[in-house]
């Protein structure tokens, strides 16, 4: 996938959901994946035409598991001119070590949250961009269907009042494939995840779930995720474009 597609569902997603306004400093959360690199690419493309200005800093939560090399993103994130800080954590002592977690993804996705959010503060963000991508957010839906009886998932736009910040999602319209595809296309430094649950996880369970049904119901995920985007769900914002 090129550079230009990619622009182009970010800016449908923007506009559709009215993330970004001017004069806003966006913090994009940078795990070294190769979602994340995206959105990295996508605000940093968006930004040179968009109508309204805004700023962008990448921003690592180093998990502190000691084999993880961030320095080819430091490497992109200059070549971009982008701002970039490592934050440096003791999480995956605390979870792994401490206290032994059977279970460790949610408490770890909190924990480097709130890491994530005190550091966007300290350096005068006030929105935050995960790159949550169509398939995360198909997978999220099914995962709180099945495992808490609830209908839910991302929301493109969501406030956080508590810590008076908004976290946006610009990727939500691309496909897993997509972000593969424009990944392996440039050769972005991805830096492998160095969790040992990575892969094992309910997630991966629901992903490939959603694999099969998809093969054996063919463009069953697209119905899903516009059935999700027509049930005006509690805290989705409301939608500006066209369906």
């Amino acid at each position: 996938m090129k550079l230009q597609q990619v622009l182009s569902y970010t800016r449908r997603a923007v506009d559709d959901y009215r993330m970004i306004q001017a004069g806003d400093k966006i913090a994009i959360g940078i795990s070294g994946g190769k979602d994340s690199l995206t959105l990295l690419y996508a605000l940093h493309g968006l930004k040179r035409f968009y109508p309204e200005p805004f700023e962008i800093h990448a921003v690592t939560v180093d998990l502190g598991f000691g084999n993880q090399d961030f320095d080819q993103i430091k490497a992109l994130c200059e070549k971009l001119a982008v701002p970039y800080t490592i934050v440096k954590t003791e999480i995956a002592d605390i979870i792994f070590e401490q206290r032994k977690e059977t279970n460790p993804c949610s408490l770890c996705a909190k924990m480097r949250k709130g890491a994530l959010n005190e550091a966007m503060k300290a350096i005068g963000c006030n929105k935050i961009a995960y790159a949550h991508h169509k398939d995360d957010i198909i997978e999220t839906f099914l995962m709180s269907f099945i495992y808490e009886g609830r209908i839910h998932t991302f929301s493109p736009v969501t406030y956080l009042d508590r810590m008076d910040v908004t976290v946006i999602r610009p990727l939500m319209y691309m496909k897993e494939v997509d972000v593969i595809g424009f990944v392996n296309k440039n050769e972005l430094p991805v830096a492998k995840s160095p969790c040992p649950v990575d892969g094992y996880t309910k997630r991966e369970y629901v992903k490939q779930l959603l694999a099969r049904l998809n093969q054996e119901n063919p463009g069953v995920k697209e119905r899903m995720f516009t059935a999700i985007q027509n049930q005006n769900l509690e805290g989705w914002p409301e939608f500006y474009g066209r369906k």
